[in-house]
């Protein structure tokens, strides 16, 4: 296990995952999510990484639980994390991941280790779906009760079309996680900032933060009928710095 870098600490059976996100953050995103009862249900984990989201609710009764991912699964991340600290450190923008063979394994699925090992530890019953997300068959993949949808907005080039694929996918409800960012003086205008060069936290994959009129906006655009903010800091607890200020938004989006 220690060959493995792990982003989400697991309950292993008696052993924990050396996460970089630990239990306590994890438990605490959960409880963010503010979901409804999953006995019975049907849920699909879009970037599902190591799986703590899915395993967990597959704990939580769901009859079926699909993991999904492919961009994080293809990568050597020990390899992928040193690239990324280094160019951070010298304040240079990484190459695209995908566009390095030495960071990049879409056959072999070396960033998939995590979730496998996970799995046969915990003997779960979650289905692992290797796709990515703006490509997938939609149609082969069918439709979900509830549709997790949890840090992937911000790395989507084409967002809007990635929440109507959200919306073709989902039957109840979709939970959505996402970087918001707020402007002062235009609070309550739909507004996104693009970040073209590893901008935001010099991670080349983020490209976008939306405020929260935006992702609202953009979620009734996709087709989702209603859309509530359930997890988000009050407005005047911000600390924008040059006018910004960015931070972690959680909604419900329902067909």
């Amino acid at each position: 296990m220690s060959s493995i870098y792990w982003f989400h600490s697991i309950d292993l059976g008696g052993e924990i995952s050396p996460g970089q996100k630990p239990a306590e953050l994890l438990a605490h995103e959960w409880d963010q999510m503010r979901l409804p009862p999953l006995a019975g249900k049907s849920v699909l984990d879009i970037g599902a990484w190591d799986g703590y989201f899915s395993f967990r609710a597959e704990d939580a009764g769901a009859a079926r639980v699909v993991a999904l991912d492919h961009y994080v699964w293809s990568l050597r991340l020990d390899e992928q994390q040193a690239y990324y600290r280094a160019c951070k450190a010298a304040g240079v923008a990484p190459d695209q991941y995908h566009e390095r063979p030495d960071l990049w394994d879409p056959v072999g699925l070396p960033g998939k280790a995590g979730f496998d090992t996970a799995h046969r530890a915990r003997n779960s019953r979650v289905e692992a779906v290797v796709g990515d997300f703006m490509t997938v068959d939609a149609d082969a993949l069918g439709t979900f009760d509830v549709v997790f949808f949890l840090g992937v907005l911000y790395h989507l080039e084409e967002p809007l079309t990635g929440l109507r694929r959200l919306r073709s996918l989902t039957r109840e409800l979709a939970v959505i996680e996402t970087v918001a960012t707020f402007v002062e003086g235009h609070p309550d205008r739909p507004l996104a900032e693009f970040f073209p060069f590893a901008e935001l936290d010099g991670d080349v994959g983020n490209w976008w933060a939306t405020n929260e009129p935006a992702l609202h906006g953009m979620c009734r655009a996709a087709g989702f009928s209603t859309v509530e903010t359930v997890a988000a800091p009050p407005r005047d607890a911000l600390e924008p710095v040059d006018g910004v200020a960015r931070y972690r938004i959680v909604v419900h989006a329902r067909p």
